[in-house]
């Protein structure tokens, strides 16, 4: 009688809880999807005004001392970013409502006087504070309060990159490397589809490229293809060394938050025109650079602009600038690639996809997000490749990370618990 009863409750349990996410998902997914979309056109309107005005990039330093003396009158000088998303999922710590108009606002402000930034850390925190302050306004409890900010992050993510997949995957997959919250799987899904449909809606396109020279199935490219993981996984490490040093450098040369912002402003700008002794006019490294992004993946890339665009981000996003760090790792992945795959005897097209989408792993620790987005960006060819570039990178590109508070549950080499914070 017993075993009856907690099967007819499971069966009466179990189609209410489906229902109620749906409810949820579908509430996160449209209103996340509006702000999602209204950010990435906000970010446009930005860039755009950039490239129509060069002279605001001497207010870069003004606009990093607006950005901290805007995050210390709302009380959150001390603010993780990315990071406190991710604790707050993990162990189900507040998020304020402040923080999504604060980052909004912020990122915005850096993209329009040329910070080198990207959006995705922007998304995942509009997204995590807008779907937590609604799951504490539900009542929900401790555990439906974590997945529906995983429902958040997942909308504002693919509402701006289109890439939905990817972007449910992702928030499921970032805060505990080796450990996927599956129980999010349809609310994290859902509200990634509506937030993506909602951002179609009023025109922001997918984000998708077309790769060329993708090679036949055989050996010799997929050993070519291990050779460039082995490299991008290298860059995966320099590129999480050095956003971790440059605060703390800031820090030590400039102990005041907003000297530093001026000071790191100021830099950025410096090392624009220094750009100019060897290519005059060219602001590639200033924004996000999408569109240095579109060159490498048709060919074209300089071989050092990967480098120079490490060093634009550090000092930019070190100084206490906002915004994310996910596209310029596709930029650097993309013009690294580009420029080394003709070594190896790989198209350059082609070495810049496998370039985005590897140091995406890399750096995040994220391999079935990088397999998803290969597949929404590139639209599903060379798939083999791209599953073993970023496998080679994954177990190659250590545990750094670029979000500290990730945790490591897994070893990357033995099927063994660890249990660490990335490093």
């Amino acid at each position: 009688m017993e075993d009856w009863k907690q099967k007819l409750s499971r069966l009466t349990r179990d189609p209410r809880t489906f229902v109620k996410w749906v409810f949820f998902s579908c509430v996160i997914g449209v209103v996340c999807g509006l702000v999602g979309t209204a950010f990435h056109f906000a970010i446009q309107l930005a860039t755009q005004a950039r490239g129509a005005h060069p002279w605001l990039l001497w207010l870069l330093p003004a606009a990093g001392v607006a950005i901290v003396l805007l995050y210390r009158v709302c009380g959150l000088e001390r603010d993780q970013g990315t990071n406190f998303v991710l604790i707050a999922v993990r162990e189900n710590a507040p998020m304020r409502l402040r923080t999504a108009p604060l980052i909004f606002l912020a990122t915005v402000l850096t993209h329009l006087t040329g910070g080198s930034s990207g959006r995705e850390g922007a998304a995942l925190q509009l997204g995590g504070s807008i779907s937590s302050k609604l799951g504490t306004w539900m009542r929900l409890d401790e555990k439906d309060h974590r997945t529906i900010t995983m429902c958040g992050m997942s909308a504002a993510f693919a509402a701006l990159f289109g890439t939905p997949l990817a972007a449910a995957v992702f928030s499921m997959e970032v805060v505990s490397v080796g450990v996927m919250y599956y129980a999010a799987l349809v609310p994290c899904v859902l509200s990634a589809l509506i937030g993506t449909g909602v951002a179609q809606w009023f025109g922001v396109p997918p984000t998708a490229f077309t790769l060329a020279g993708v090679p036949e199935f055989m050996p010799l490219p997929l050993l070519r293809t291990a050779v460039l993981g082995v490299l991008f996984a290298l860059l995966s490490i320099l590129f999480c060394r050095m956003m971790h040093v440059a605060p703390k450098l800031y820090a030590r040369l400039f102990p005041n938050p907003v000297l530093r912002a001026a000071a790191g402003g100021a830099l950025v700008v410096a090392l624009t025109y220094v750009i100019w002794l060897w290519a005059p006019g060219t602001y590639d490294y200033n924004g996000a650079g999408a569109d240095v992004i579109a060159r490498a993946v048709s060919g074209q890339a300089r071989p050092e602009a990967f480098a120079l665009k490490l060093l634009f981000t550090a000092l930019t996003l070190g100084a206490g600038f906002k915004g994310g760090e996910i596209v310029p790792v596709f930029f650097c992945g993309a013009t690294l690639g580009c420029a080394a795959a003709p070594l190896v005897g790989l198209d350059a097209s082609f070495g810049a996809g496998l370039g985005m989408v590897s140091v995406f792993c890399g750096v995040t620790n994220c391999p079935m997000t990088s397999f998803l987005l290969a597949m929404e960006l590139f639209g599903g060819v060379g798939m083999p490749f791209f599953a073993l570039c970023g496998a080679v990178t994954y177990m190659l590109s250590g545990y750094g990370s670029l979000y500290t508070e990730q945790k490591i549950i897994y070893s990357k080499l033995r099927p063994e618990f660890i249990d660490k914070k990335a490093e």
